[in-house]
């Protein structure tokens, strides 16, 4: 037997049998990023048999002061390429998938249904909506986290534990991100790395089980806070979800909520221009607009806000689009 894991198995928690259930976990990280790093790598540390990931994105040189799998030779690699070509020289022994695509409606539940535990790595709450829509019914452990900053979270939702949108069935009015708000990069490393602590104590079966929990971290502060979530309800009604830009069709009525300076073209020939604010002189129009009103901006954000805007006027048949660079 390899001595690569004789530290962790010396614990009562892992054992033989718990570093069996290891080798033979899978599970799927969306994000290879400053969280998705040490996440990957301590998974991979760990000895889980087969890590997938998924992310689109290349490696920059602004990526590099907390994405520590890469290096200045990757600028401009794939970053699940360059991530792979790491975990694989870290640990030869497991097996790692590189997938470069971005999380869509349309592909989550094929690469959710195939492992075993979901970590949400993506720095995006369209993508953090869509996996735990996809998870709950599928029973998947979903393990989300953001960091911005100097503080962040992590939580253990789905999977006999309430879903994120149960803990958060109303998106905020507005978030921050790397790029306008900054971020340490040894902040995003003690979330990511609490990330894969969760992850591991799912896949051995540890008591107390991260499912129905979430942990706070604000430097700032130097404090730990968080909360359990084990009752919250599951929202009765949803009045809009997240679908693939693919899935909209010619009798839909499309809303793009991006401006001109933004996106001078839509992607989708007939959209109609409105913002969040002017949302409302749509159902003003006559004749009032009939079938599913299909809202659409970059982070999906704004498609949540404005199609708030119209259930709350009584408009029913709603669809949300998050565009990101998404082209037809």
């Amino acid at each position: 037997m390899t001595d690569r894991y004789a530290r962790q198995r010396v614990l009562p928690d892992v054992g033989v049998d718990g570093q069996a259930r290891l080798a033979a976990a899978r599970v799927l990280v969306v994000g290879a990023g400053g969280l998705g790093c040490p996440v990957l790598q301590y998974l991979a540390g760990a000895g889980v048999g087969r890590l997938v990931m998924l992310d689109h994105d290349r490696v920059e040189e602004t990526n590099l002061h907390r994405q520590p799998l890469y290096t200045m030779a990757d600028i401009g690699s794939l970053k699940v390429s360059a991530a792979r070509a790491a975990l694989i020289r870290f640990n030869p022994e497991i097996e790692v998938a590189a997938v470069a695509e971005r999380l869509t409606p349309e592909n989550a539940a094929r690469y959710v249904a195939d492992v075993d535990v979901v970590v949400d790595a993506a720095d995006s709450l369209a993508v953090t909506y869509i996996l735990s829509d996809t998870c709950q019914p599928l029973g998947k452990p979903l393990v989300s986290a953001s960091a911005v900053g100097l503080a962040g979270y992590v939580g253990a939702f789905c999977g006999g534990a309430p879903s994120y949108r149960a803990v958060f069935p109303e998106m905020p009015s507005q978030t921050t991100n790397c790029t306008s708000a900054g971020v340490l990069g040894s902040t995003v490393a003690i979330i990511g790395s609490l990330q894969a602590q969760f992850v591991l104590q799912l896949i051995l079966g540890m008591a107390p089980s991260p499912l129905g929990r979430l942990l706070t971290f604000e430097a700032g502060r130097l404090a730990f806070g968080g909360f359990s979530f084990h009752h919250a309800p599951e929202p009765a009604n949803v009045f809009a979800r997240y679908i693939a830009p693919a899935t909209v069709n010619d009798d839909d009525l499309v809303v793009d909520l991006r401006t001109l300076d933004e996106a001078p073209v839509s992607p989708f020939g007939a959209a109609r221009r409105f913002t969040v604010e002017t949302i409302d002189s749509l159902l003003a129009e006559v004749p009032a607009p009939r079938g599913r009103i299909v809202l659409c901006c970059h982070s999906g954000l704004r498609a949540w806000r404005a199609a708030r805007r119209l259930a709350d006027a009584g408009q029913t048949d709603l669809a949300l689009v998050a565009l990101a660079d998404w082209t037809p």
